[in-house]
């Protein structure tokens, strides 16, 4: 294939296909259902963005002046904040925090902004949110994808992705591999980056998530350690694209000087709404309790029609499987046939070829009908 130009591959050429392009045939088959499609094959939140973040949105309106990449000290601050109050994390200042425009913009574009590229080595987790393979793939890395660290081999990886709680699976990590993980790394240089968008939608009081931040995991240092942060699920501002990324003052300080260059600066009123909603506990709470809500009927329903949930414990999402003999493939295509769209375990990796992601994100109605036909 040649470029634009006629010359080199195109930078698309190189990118894993999109997922969700080969669900199209099942989503048109889900929709001739009586009764409508319930699309439980993706995480996009459906309920109200809350109050306190429209507010501050409309009160910010009047925003004439560029924005700056760094973020508004205040929203620095109730970054600060919030890690503190909810992840326990100790000794993070304004300087090691960054706003940016989604966890997606960030995960995708963070190996070719810290200079990693051909004859580079990636690990991401076995089962993986496609996008850390798309952000090794635009930098020219190769990248892994095991759980284990001894199955690495001899190369050391410039980037070690953790996802805790997984998207796809929902699995926590406790904190002694987390710790494992850190020790790991940082005797051999290695950046950490963990992804940890899912944090506060946790369902099993005795396995909470643990961020890599916080002392018990990387004792009273953040070197060599970045976590991603996402606003889109906790506070249903997936619209408003709010997010941050924290950690090692060095590496936050080189993202900025290259997002700078490029222009990468979040709106000033998202700004002003996500600082109002990371200090506000009360909106999460609540819909903390719907997504709650939600998961239980389906789960239940999911088990009652014979399927197995497995993990599951945070995130949004019910990893399951029915058996070794029966694909992924087959299990969407028979959710399809009831109207349900969900996502192939396959798009996270070939360790799904026998699961399927089922996300509890859709309205109180449409959870529902599924759950009314997954019981016929």
């Amino acid at each position: 294939m040649t470029g634009v130009f006629g010359a080199a591959p195109t930078v698309s050429s190189s990118l894993p296909d999109f997922p969700w392009d080969k669900l199209t045939e099942f989503a048109a088959r889900a929709r001739t259902h009586a009764d409508g499609i319930v699309d439980l094959s993706v995480g996009t939140p459906v309920d109200p963005t809350p109050e306190v973040a429209q507010q501050a949105l409309r009160d910010a309106a009047d925003s004439h002046g560029y924005p700056i990449t760094i973020g508004k000290l205040a929203l620095r601050e109730s970054i600060v904040g919030w890690l503190e109050r909810t992840c326990g994390v100790q000794g993070i200042g304004v300087d090691g925090v960054l706003p940016v425009i989604g966890s997606k913009e960030l995960i995708g574009s963070l190996a070719l902004h810290l200079g990693v590229g051909k004859g580079d080595l990636i690990v991401q987790p076995e089962l993986a949110y496609p996008t850390y393979e798309v952000g090794a793939a635009l930098a020219g890395a190769e990248i892994i994808a095991t759980d284990s660290l001894t199955a690495i081999g001899p190369r050391t990886p410039k980037i070690l992705w953790i996802n805790s709680p997984s998207n796809p699976t929902g699995r926590v990590l406790p904190v002694e591999h987390l710790k494992k993980v850190v020790d790991w790394c940082r005797e051999r240089g290695v950046l950490l980056v963990s992804d940890e968008c899912y944090i506060e939608c946790a369902w099993d009081e005795d396995n909470l998530p643990v961020s890599v931040l916080h002392p018990d995991v990387c004792g009273d240092s953040h070197d060599g350690i970045l976590v991603v942060q996402s606003l889109s699920k906790r506070s249903n501002l997936a619209g408003y694209r709010a997010a941050f990324v924290a950690g090692d003052t060095r590496v936050v300080a080189e993202l900025l000087a290259v997002r700078k260059n490029l222009g990468l600066q979040m709106p000033d009123p998202q700004q002003k709404a996500m600082a109002a909603a990371l200090d506000d506990d009360a909106h999460v709470a609540v819909q903390h309790a719907r997504y709650a809500a939600r998961r239980t009927v389906l789960k239940a329903a999911l088990e009652g029609a014979g399927f197995t949930v497995e993990h599951s414990e945070a995130s949004l999402y019910l990893w399951t499987t029915k058996d070794a003999d029966t694909s992924c493939w087959q299990l969407v295509d028979w959710f399809a046939d009831r109207g349900i769209l969900v996502a192939p375990g396959e798009f996270y990796g070939v360790a799904g070829k026998n699961h399927v992601r089922v996300a509890f994100t859709a309205t109180d109605e449409r959870v529902a009908a599924a759950v009314e036909r997954l019981s016929a």
